[in-house]
């Protein structure tokens, strides 16, 4: 159901007001996103491999965004979807869960052009199921279509653009990835790009 603990209503809270209160729409060139975002040092792993892919681009892609690893739930250009109704629907599929730890073991990529190098992560029925009921609760067909049900991939992104020069390259770096790596997602949050811009943000509760 999409509704708010009783004893925990994210949409009262102070820094939800006061963000929301000192946003003012500018909806013709920006787009809307929703995002679990990684606070924690953790993150630290993320941005290594962002370091790592960036010698493969034209122009390093993820540290110019000036913003922390993340995963998309979904991305509005809509102008009859506002940065409210996106932020509440966040919320609410949230509701009371507490903080996600992730992990990563493979390197993936979006053919493009330009290709595109992601960090996939583990299954975890937190990120599905929070998918779903934002699905439900703002009709999917404001969203952009590589966000909607039945056609999402949870992704942590690691680089936008990769020379087509280095394109074998970068593949064969995927391919060759080994590691595990584990990342605290700690926020959920709203912002606009481009630049990228957070309007609100709601750090979770800790993993009990």
């Amino acid at each position: 159901m999409l509704h708010a603990a009783a004893d925990f209503d994210p949409l009262q809270t102070s820094a939800y007001q006061l963000k929301m209160r000192a946003w003012s729409p500018t909806r013709s060139t920006m787009a809307i996103a929703i995002n679990l975002r990684a606070d924690d040092a953790s993150a630290g792993e993320v941005e290594r491999l962002w370091d790592q892919v960036a010698a493969f681009e034209d122009e390093p892609s993820m540290r110019a965004l000036g913003y922390r690893p993340h995963l998309t739930f979904a991305i509005y250009d809509s102008p009859e979807i506002e940065a409210k109704t996106a932020w509440e629907a966040m919320l609410r599929a949230v509701n009371s869960d507490a903080q996600l730890r992730i992990a990563f073991k493979r390197i993936r990529w979006f053919s493009g052009p330009p290709l595109v190098l992601w960090a996939e992560p583990t299954s975890d029925p937190a990120l599905a199921r929070w998918h779903a009921a934002i699905g439900e609760a703002i009709d999917p067909a404001h969203c952009r279509p590589h966000y909607r049900p039945g056609a999402w991939t949870p992704h942590c992104t690691l680089g936008t653009r990769i020379a087509d020069a280095k394109r074998d390259d970068a593949i064969a770096f995927a391919r060759s990835f080994d590691q595990d790596i584990t990342v605290l997602f700690d926020v959920v949050d709203c912002v606009t790009f481009p630049p990228v811009r957070v309007i609100a943000e709601q750090r979770l509760p800790p993993i009990p």
